[in-house]
This record gives structure tokens, C-alpha cells and sequence, in this order.
């Protein structure tokens, strides 16, 4: 053996390792198995690459035996291991089944809820953000992380992490105003209760330094040239000296692609802007590439899709000519038309490059009508309820291109407690023009009120220049003809009685109408002015010529965001006949939900003996609302006044008030109106209380 410290001995002279005794050491260097006996062990090894593998020989089997509570000690390739000792019993049992473990999964932080879990209080406060701007610190409050914890938190930690994140937001605001050198920090310190009962509360405040306001030091513009010249620069509305403001900036380079299609210029294009910025002055040089795109001009109409309607259908909706200087706005203009018609699911329009020069060196641009079907019929309807008028209401089915292009068959239905009816109806929309209608209307009525019973058929025919819901005109217009034969009790004062008498009318109603209002369902502003004539004649017994007037003005007056004052004045005269030689049904009466509210329906005017009212040669109205508007409801207190009367010129001498309140359910089609009323002069006979519910404000 070697000595310590020393090499072991080598060379012919040294023992062999199959000589040396085997040691029980396991710190000893000698092999576990000598060498000779592993390479004995080995397979012998081919030199041919490409033979095929040799079979593996099986392993002998294992045979398992028994755990007991002891082990005794064991023998390796001549070691022995130590005792193991005594195993555990759990080991030796069978595995539990499958179906007996318990699957329900622990409960983790996430699934406490927040009433047990321990919360902190913590208030919150700015310093800094004022002095770059009055709205700054409502912006900020509004996008703040703090804020949005409502000053609750789980720990002081998440109320940092809070802190961390409003200090960026502050830099970011203030950079967004032109402070590109601000800074912020968020501190987080304890309010010790003074009663010492309720736990400590933090406060986090996040101090902001906004630093220098860079402004603007020059302004390029990158663009080809233009007509008229430097164009994009006086649609820039940005000068040297304006503050660095990304609100400013982006809406002035908005402005550029919202002008220049305006302005001849379709396919103009802003490109990204930079901004180097001068620390030492502090100021940045502004630069803005714009590719302008040619100047074009209107060609022609194309279309694609489902073919709804044709290409000589859909040139009666332009408001411009071909060879006119492009315009966004008659672009929108036409694919609002084309929505208003109600024929498509969906419709666009967009212009295409033609390539075709003009001899003033414009581009002609075609634009191109994307069509898609809709579904051609529709079922609508509307239900009411008015004191004196009962319940009403009326269906209505459409099919809106029976008849292309646009002719429309509509049907529709009354039934009401006093009012049944039946009617037919054809129009042809956009007839000859845009915007103008034709209809033809046949129909059968009974009518069962206070003031007569009648039974009435009439065929009516009908221009019209309207108003849709998307383009709302300021002069609209109708004039038309009509053909009535009516049968109706009246009373006679010569006999003392009433009895039937069946009058053949034909007349030629016309309106004209002003309307500076915002909304045809629900004006917030402005006014409108109506004019109704209607030369008639009657006959019945004897031919009898007279003429029909009425002359109506609302206003709106927003008094704030949420008040409008609304008022309504009306009167109405007929001309050339007696009142006992018109038929009950073509005088004036007034009262009810859509005259003057707290009266019933035409119970305002004179009477008969039996109490019934027999209308009038003319009519005056007045009304007055203050509507209250809050998200969507309202409350609307109101105040009517008005009469009917026997003479053809109304006076003032005879008014019968009535007031009230009314709540509003603001929908898309509409405001529901619910009215209830009383009248403040009321006569003998007359209710104290009258109700209506219908779709659409009063007036």
C-alpha cells in the first residue's frame, strides 16, 4: 500500500486489482466491479455498421415479496446495506378507489370574499396638477387608479402599486398639454385615528412637477402643390408659439382630412407628424407629411351588390353634377338619401379613381354604390288613450318595393273603443325627384264621439315634398285632392232633434311648413310655423263652397341641458258657409290630449240642448310646457288654453284653461307622453280629471 500523502505504486511490480481484497469502504478507490469482469459482460460489438440488431434476451423475472415490519439488512454485489428498519404500515395497505376521494378543490385567496377579507382605508390627495391647467385634475381623478379603489385596499401595498400607477398617468396628462420635462411621485403616510378605535387610515398623495411648457417653434407642411395654393397649411389651424398640445395637434390635423375632401382633394391622406424637440429653448419643430392625392371632380354613378335599385333609379338622389368639383359632404349627402328609403340591410358609397383627366385638370371620380337588400316588409303600429277618445290603436303592414322602384302597398287598421277603420294605401317615394311622394289612399271609417256618429268612405290623392328622419327639411310641403261621402247624425235645431243626413264633400287640402326645430319627434330649439288651406264644397241638398284655414307656431327654448320651454299657438277659421250646412265631422272642435288637455275629446265649443257638443266655424289654442329631462325619463308640468266657437272668427273673450303634469319615457322611436290634466274653468258637466297616453310629445 502507499503511504499516505503518496501515489500508489505502478509498473510490473504492482499488484493486480483482481488480487487486492475487496473493501466494505465505501470510501475505498478500488472498483465496485473490476474491469476485466465488465468487459467480460459486454455483447461482443460488429465492425459491420449495417447488421441488423441482435435480439435483446428477456430480463429474469422480479418476484416481489412481502413488506414486513422489519427488513433485514441486504447484499449488493458483496456490500451490505444498513437495516432499514421498521417500514410504515400505510404502505402496505391497498389504494383508496378513485370514487371515494373528496374533489373539491382548496380554497384559495381568490375565492374569500371581500367581506372577509381585511381591507384598509386610505384617502387620496394632488398637489402639482393644478397649475398646468384648470381640467387637468378632473381628467386626472377620472382615470386615476386611486380613485377607482373608492379608498379600500387590501393592504398598503396594493395602495403603492395604486400610487405607481397615477404617477405615470400624471406624467402622461401633463406631457399630453406640452410639459414633456414633468414629473410626479407618489407618497404613502399613516392618519392615526384619533380616538384610537378604528384602525389607522393611509393617505396617498401623488405630487406632480409639471416643469417648461414647450411650444411650437416652426410648422412644415410636406404636401404637393395644391389648388388653390398652400391649401393643407390654411386647414392646419396651428401657429408658431401654440403650445406642443396632443388634443390641439390632433384635432388640427383632423381637420385637414376632414376639409380637403371638401374641398376637391378625396384621397388625401395625413401622414405620421414629428416633433424634435429643444430642450435647451424649450421648443419643437413641428413636421407634417401629406399626401394630398389628385383633385378630382364628379363622374359617373356605379353600383354593385343586390340590384334594389337601378343606375337610372339612383340618379334621382344626387345633389350635384357630374364635372362639379368634388365634395365629401354631397358624397354623404347621397348614402343618407339611399338609407332614408329603408329598401337596404346595408348601403355604402365611396369614390373610385377613374384615371380620366378634365380638360381643368381634374380627376373625374366615379362613385360606387355598394347595395344590399333589406327586407321589403315591415309590420308597425301605435296604441293611445285619451279621456272623451277611448282607446286606440292602430296597425299598419308595409311592403316597401311591391312596385319597384319604391312603390309601396300599405294596409292599415283602427280598432278603438269609438274609432273603427280600414284602409288601403300606394306610394311611390322619391316619384320623378328626390324627396317627393306620391299616394294614393282609399278607405272606409266609422266614428263614434260625443259630437257625432259617422260612417265615412274617402279616396284621396297626394303630392308631397317631406321631411325623413334623417334629413330633416326646413320647407315641406303637400297639396292634393279628396273625395268624401259621409253619412252622420247632426243635430238639427230647426226639428229639435237629431237626426242623419249623409253629405258627398270634395276638397283640395294643402300645407306648407316652416321647421327651424332640431327634431321632428323631440325639438329642444328652435321653431316652426304651419299653414293648412282647404277650399271645399259640400253637398247636400244644395252645392255650398267654403274654405278651411288653420295657422299654427310652436318655439323650443333650451333654458339648460336638461329644461326646454316649449310653447304652441293655433287658430283656425272657416269661410262661406253656416256652420248647421257643414258636416259635423269638417268643423272645428276643441279639448283632448292634442288641444287643450283637462277637457274630453272636442267637448270644447258650443252645444246642443242635450248636451252634446256641435263644433264651430273657428278655434283658438294655447300651450306651454316646461320639459324636464333627466337620462330617460321626464316630467313635463303644463298649461292649456283655447275654445271653439260658432262664429268664423275666434276671440278671447271665452278661454277655457286647463293644467297639469305629465312623465316622459324617452325611446328610440320616441318619447311615450303621459298626460293628466284638470280643468281650471271647467262647465257643468265637465270632469276633473282626463288621462292621455300616447307616442310623441304634445307638440
Amino acid at each position: 500500500m502507499a503511504k499516505p500523502g503518496t501515489a500508489p505504486a505502478k509498473g510490473p511490480d504492482a499488484p493486480k486489482p483482481s488480487d487486492q481484497p475487496q473493501s466494505a469502504d465505501p470510501r475505498s478507490d478500488a472498483p465496485i466491479v473490476p474491469d476485466a469482469e465488465f468487459d467480460s459482460a459486454l455483447p461482443p460489438l460488429s465492425s459491420d455498421l449495417n447488421a441488423p440488431l441482435e435480439p435483446m434476451s428477456a430480463a429474469p423475472p422480479v418476484v416481489a415479496t412481502p413488506a414486513t415490519a422489519t427488513t433485514s439488512a441486504t447484499t449488493v454485489s458483496g456490500d451490505v446495506l444498513p437495516p432499514t428498519g421498521p417500514a410504515d404500515p400505510q404502505l402496505a395497505q391497498s389504494l383508496i378507489p378513485l370514487s371515494s376521494f373528496d374533489t373539491t378543490p382548496l380554497q384559495t385567496a381568490a375565492d374569500i370574499k371581500d367581506k372577509d377579507a381585511p381591507e384598509i382605508r386610505y384617502e387620496t390627495a394632488t398637489k402639482g396638477l393644478d397649475t398646468a391647467g384648470s381640467g387637468l385634475e378632473a381628467e386626472y381623478k377620472a382615470l386615476s387608479a386611486l380613485a377607482e379603489g373608492k379608498g379600500k385596499a387590501a393592504n398598503a401595498t396594493q395602495v403603492a402599486a395604486r400610487g405607481r400607477e397615477d404617477e405615470a398617468l400624471a406624467v402622461r396628462l401633463l406631457k399630453s398639454l406640452g410639459y414633456y420635462d414633468a414629473t410626479a411621485i407618489s407618497t404613502i403616510e399613516t392618519i392615526p385615528d384619533a380616538d384610537k378605535i378604528k384602525p389607522a387610515r393611509l393617505k396617498a398623495t401623488v405630487s406632480a412637477q409639471p416643469g417648461r411648457l414647450y411650444s411650437l417653434s416652426s410648422i412644415t407642411v410636406q404636401a404637393n402643390a395644391t389648388t388653390p395654393p398652400d391649401l393643407v397649411r390654411q386647414q392646419l389651424p396651428l401657429k408658431v408659439g401654440d403650445p406642443i398640445e396632443a388634443a390641439r395637434i390632433q384635432g388640427a390635423e383632423a381637420n385637414v382630412s376632414l376639409t380637403l375632401p371638401q374641398q376637391g382633394y378625396p384621397f388625401v391622406k395625413v401622414g405620421e407628424r414629428d416633433i424634435l424637440l429643444d430642450d435647451q429653448t424649450p421648443t419643437g419643430a413641428y413636421t407634417l407629411p401629406v399626401d394630398t392625392g389628385p383633385r378630382a371632380s364628379f363622374g359617373q354613378l356605379r353600383t354593385e351588390g343586390d340590384p334594389v335599385f337601378n343606375l337610372e333609379h339612383l340618379g334621382l338622389f344626387p345633389r350635384f353634377k357630374s364635372g362639379g368639383l368634388y365634395d365629401n359632404r354631397m358624397t354623404d349627402d347621397l348614402r343618407d338619401a339611399l338609407v332614408a328609403t329603408s329598401q337596404f340591410s346595408t348601403v355604402s358609397v365611396e369614390p373610385v379613381r377613374t384615371g380620366t383627366v378634365n380638360p381643368d385638370g381634374t380627376e373625374q371620380v366615379d362613385l360606387l354604390v355598394r347595395q344590399s337588400a333589406g327586407k321589403p316588409r315591415s309590420l308597425g303600429g301605435n296604441v293611445g288613450y285619451s279621456t272623451g277618445q277611448g282607446f286606440r290603436a292602430e296597425g299598419t303592414w308595409q311592403h316597401r318595393n311591391l312596385f319597384p322602384y319604391e312603390g309601396a302597398l300599405i294596409g292599415s287598421v283602427i280598432a278603438g273603443t269609438q274609432e273603427q277603420g280600414l284602409s288601403g294605401t300606394f306610394r311611390r317615394a322619391n316619384a320623378g325627384r328626390r324627396d317627393r311622394t306620391f299616394s294614393l289612399t282609399a278607405g272606409a271609417n266609422h266614428s263614434n264621439y260625443d259630437a257625432y256618429d259617422a260612417f265615412t268612405t274617402s279616396v284621396g290623392v297626394r303630392w308631397s315634398y317631406d321631411s325623413t328622419p334623417i334629413w330633416q327639411k326646413p320647407l315641406t310641403y303637400y297639396y292634393g285632392g279628396e273625395l268624401v261621402g259621409t253619412n252622420e247624425s247632426v243635430y238639427d235645431f230647426t226639428q229639435g232633434k237629431d237626426v242623419r243626413r249623409t253629405y258627398g264633400i270634395v276638397a283640395l287640402p294643402g300645407q306648407v311648413r316652416f321647421d327651424r326645430s332640431d327634431s321632428l319627434l323631440n325639438p329642444t330649439k328652435g321653431y316652426r310655423l304651419t299653414l293648412n288651406l282647404s277650399p271645399e264644397t259640400s253637398v247636400q241638398g244644395s252645392v255650398k263652397p267654403y274654405i278651411r284655414t288653420m295657422i299654427e307656431g310652436t318655439f323650443y327654448y333650451p333654458v339648460s341641458s336638461s329644461i326646454v320651454i316649449a310653447g304652441r299657438a293655433k287658430a283656425g277659421s272657416i269661410q262661406g258657409v253656416d256652420r248647421d250646412d257643414l258636416a259635423p265631422s269638417r268643423r272645428y272642435y276643441g279639448g283632448g290630449g292634442g288641444s287643450v288637455r283637462g277637457y274630453g275629446y272636442q267637448r270644447l265649443g258650443p252645444f246642443d240642448p242635450n248636451g252634446n257638443p256641435v263644433g264651430g266655424r273657428s278655434l283658438n289654442e294655447f300651450a306651454l310646457e316646461a320639459r324636464y329631462r333627466f337620462g330617460d325619463f321626464g316630467i313635463v308640468p303644463f298649461i292649456d288654453a283655447g275654445n271653439s266657437y260658432e262664429s268664423s272668427t275666434p276671440n278671447l273673450s271665452s278661454l277655457r284653461y286647463g293644467a297639469g303634469i305629465g312623465g316622459r319615457f324617452y325611446t328610440s322611436f320616441g318619447p311615450m307622453r303621459f298626460d293628466v290634466a284638470t280643468p281650471l274653468n271647467p262647465r257643468k258637466g265637465d270632469g276633473k280629471i282626463a288621462l292621455y297616453i300616447s307616442i310623441g310629445q304634445a307638440f
